[in-house]
């Protein structure tokens, strides 16, 4: 388990620093519309704008950073677990708020809100990997051919 650890630290660490922040900058872009999103169409936000740094720059960046290498499906499943983990947390430590009655709530009643969030926000892995990886290819590898 520690050598596990160690190696997914290293990969971090080996990140460049143009790719870490392809992220930063797409995620945290990413994040900010996604709970504007929500609250304009009353389904779901934050308790506060800056959780969008702590939940997908600390804690969605690592992870995709991780399972970039995996193709689509693996990195879903992965992110599953990671998004089923946080929606969970979110709202059991009510850091996230669903609002009452939205219309996720109508459309698959609300003991399946929380799993529909983590199905929805899982595809965020390979989605986002995919995005960052054009976008970083077409900002800084093009330009050093």
């Amino acid at each position: 388990m520690k050598e596990l650890i160690i190696k997914h630290l290293n990969t971090l660490k080996k990140t460049p620093k143009t790719l870490l922040l392809t992220y930063i900058i797409i995620y945290f872009a990413w994040g900010m519309g996604m709970n504007r999103f929500g609250a304009e169409m009353e389904i779901a936000r934050f308790t506060y704008w800056w959780q969008v740094i702590t939940c997908y720059i600390f804690y969605m960046v690592p992870i995709s950073i991780l399972l970039r290498e995996y193709r689509f499906f693996e990195q879903y499943a992965y992110g599953l677990v990671a998004m089923g983990i946080l929606e969970f947390l979110g709202y059991w430590l009510q850091t996230s708020y669903a609002y009452p009655d939205n219309s996720l709530d109508k459309i698959f009643n609300p003991q399946n809100f929380s799993l529909g969030m983590a199905l929805f926000f899982a595809l965020y892995f390979p989605a986002g990997n995919w995005l960052v990886s054009k976008v970083h290819t077409i900002i800084f590898l093009q330009k050093n051919e």
